[in-house]
């Protein structure tokens, strides 16, 4: 049985992470702040013998004595801000949530006996590349926002980290990630406006931004293969198949709820917001010459973290 910490692991694919980790039989530790992970997502672990809940912040203290008094046998590394639209608000949300959390990690690990960490980074470091394919190696790395910014200097220092404490690591790049347990995205967005209001719903931007959506599961599953094939540092894109635009996404959100003649509303303009990126598309050979194949198509999966998310309990 390994010893696993999980940072953020209260959040959606944290909590997600929680309970794929605990069902392959290890003992996992898991640490939110709480700030967009809810304690209502890890409900269903807590009386699970081999799981532990601590609130609080990677930036504190406490943190660092967690770390110093607990051996574990892997670290994954998730807390961050999650939501790109506030952090364009807040110029240090995403220096604090995203990038000093990572760096909060890696220092308390210089003196730990881990030697296997993940990093869940983003398809928001590699900034607007329009329609070109988007391999691991692309370049010149130009993120528009301050998340894809804090991640690839998170990137940056892992990656001279792993090189000076000899550490195996596996960095996943996520395109827009959907499931259970949707706290932000916009799913998530589409579902509580149209509770509010049925007859109209607000789309930022003119609803033709069109990027892949992957499940959770899928994602999951990428991250079990990668981290069983990591030898020393490595980086992987990974998405499922297939695009779905903004306006797609909310004439299905529209037919889950059996809601019909909605009238849709534009803000206007290429992009839902400052920082966002209107079109991006993956290359993801490489984990796939792992042996990882998504199992829904990027419309599919819309469709499933819909349905999924409709009328939960769940939704803050």
């Amino acid at each position: 049985m390994k010893s696993i910490l999980v940072t953020g692991g209260a959040g959606f694919i944290g909590s997600n992470l929680v309970e794929r980790l605990l069902q392959n039989g290890n003992r996992v530790v898991a640490v939110d702040n709480l700030v967009l992970g809810r304690r209502m997502f890890i409900e269903d672990f807590i009386d699970n013998n081999n799981f532990e809940f601590h609130e609080m912040d990677v930036l504190d203290e406490k943190f660092s004595e967690l770390m110093k008094r607990e051996y574990f046998d892997e670290v994954y590394h998730l807390a961050a801000n999650s939501d790109i639209r506030e952090g364009s608000k807040d110029l240090t949300r995403d220096l604090n949530l995203t990038f000093m959390t990572t760096f909060e990690v890696m220092r308390n690990l210089k003196n730990s006996n881990t030697k296997k960490i993940f990093f869940a980074s983003t398809s928001a470091i590699y900034g607007n590349m329009g329609d070109e394919k988007i391999h691991e190696n692309a370049a010149p790395l130009r993120p528009i926002s301050f998340y894809g910014a804090a991640k690839l200097a998170s990137e940056a220092y892992i990656s001279a980290f792993s090189h000076m404490h000899e550490l195996e690591v596996c960095m996943l790049r996520f395109p827009n990630v959907i499931g259970p347990n949707l706290n932000h995205t916009v799913i998530f967005d589409f579902i509580n406006k149209l509770k509010e209001d049925e007859s109209k719903l607000l789309i930022l931007g003119d609803g033709n931004q069109t990027k892949p959506f992957m499940h959770v599961v899928d994602l999951l599953d990428a991250i079990d293969i990668s981290m069983e094939n990591v030898s020393g540092f490595d980086v992987f894109n990974v998405a499922g198949s297939g695009t779905t635009s903004v306006n797609n996404i909310a004439k299905i959100v529209c037919e889950e709820m059996n809601i019909k003649d909605v009238e849709f509303e534009y803000t206007g303009g290429k992009i839902g917001w400052k920082g966002d990126v209107p079109i991006y598309n993956f290359n993801t050979l490489k984990i796939r010459s792992l042996g990882w194949q998504n199992t829904l198509n990027s419309t599919e999966a819309v469709r499933l973290a819909t349905k999924q998310n409709i009328g939960s309990t769940r939704n803050p």
